[in-house]
């Protein structure tokens, strides 16, 4: 009998849609069939979930992953009781939510490390809200970082054919252009390269968008790809990667649609996430590269506005929890 990898599933916020698409995910992919799948977070309020969908799930609470654990029909939820009843309302953000979501990180962190889960899936969190909290990180991302002691990683989005990694991520549109530089490029074409062995892709055609229009025009609207990116591209191809050079982002895209590059690398968040989210939202796959343990997550936010009614999509976090599976396979 093959061994099913064991995915631990953070709830993240409890007053967004994050409880809601895990417990339909359960339901609607049955995810036993190719996966262990564990929940970390608050019991009663996947129980909430649970009662308000009307759905024929048990929940049972523990404290740690058993060999017993029955999947079939079943929520496990490693239960960290941190929630008091009646704190967190569906589409009220607070600070009780903040600690909550990072405690909730930080010990599936600890499981992955300690070899018990396989890799781990994260539902949305507010990183407004993890801040006011105590917790200045800028994301899922950069805690996982320092909770892992990772020091060159990236963020990865995923839909089927269309992969794209970031160079910058949660940057001001401003402060963008400051921290690309060859160093960083570098790494983030290392990574993209690193990345595809996850998808069985042993020599990648990797596409490199410019930062600025027409790739700076010959440095008439900016130096960055000649100052900066190119001299990135030229070290990774004597490293034997296939890269192009920067190429304006609205072909290189285009491009990337029929399949002229196996992932493509952005500059920054919305120059690579908004042409993948035109074409898939709601089905993309966020994946942190670089880090020690496996880690996917949904490509949406809390959605405060619609948690708690019953009409979250759970795509993205089925396409989530099955990827991580996948990857368990290629580590």
């Amino acid at each position: 009998m093959i061994k099913k990898p064991i995915i631990g599933i953070t709830m993240g916020d409890p007053a967004g849609i994050g409880p809601e698409v895990i417990v339909k995910a359960f339901h609607q992919a049955k995810l036993h069939e190719f996966c262990q799948p564990v929940v970390i977070g608050d019991a009663k309020t996947i129980e909430g979930i649970v009662k308000l969908l009307k759905i024929q799930l048990a929940v049972k609470a523990a404290q740690e992953i058993k060999k017993d654990f029955i999947y079939h029909n079943t929520i496990n939820v490693i239960d960290l009781k941190n929630i008091d009843e009646g704190q967190i309302k569906f589409g009220f953000p607070c600070k009780a939510a903040g600690k909550a979501v990072v405690d909730y990180i930080k010990k599936a962190v600890e499981l992955a490390q300690n070899k018990i889960v396989d890799a781990i899936t994260t539902a949305p969190i507010n990183k407004e809200v993890m801040n006011a909290s105590g917790f200045p990180y800028r994301g899922h991302t950069e805690l996982l970082a320092e909770l892992t002691g990772a020091k060159d990683f990236g963020m990865m989005l995923a839909s089927g054919p269309l992969r794209v990694i970031l160079v910058t991520t949660h940057l001001a549109l401003k402060d963008v252009p400051r921290h690309i530089n060859k160093d960083r490029v570098y790494k983030t074409i290392l990574l993209a390269n690193k990345a595809m062995k996850y998808f069985k892709i042993p020599n990648p055609r990797i596409g490199l968008a410019a930062l600025n229009p027409h790739a700076g025009e010959g440095k008439l609207f900016g130096t960055e790809e000649w100052d900066e990116i190119m001299p990135a591209v030229i070290k990774a191809r004597g490293d034997g990667i296939d890269v192009t050079d920067p190429s304006p982002a609205d072909t290189l895209f285009y491009k990337a649609t029929f399949g002229h590059y196996d992932v493509i690398i952005a500059m920054y968040h919305d120059q690579g996430l908004i042409p993948l989210k035109m074409l898939a939202f709601g089905k993309a796959v966020n994946v942190t590269i670089g880090l020690p343990i496996i880690r996917t997550s949904v490509d949406h936010g809390t959605a405060y506005d619609i948690a708690g009614k019953g009409v979250a999509n759970p795509t993205s976090m089925i396409e989530a929890i099955k990827l991580a599976a996948e990857m368990t396979k290629h580590v």
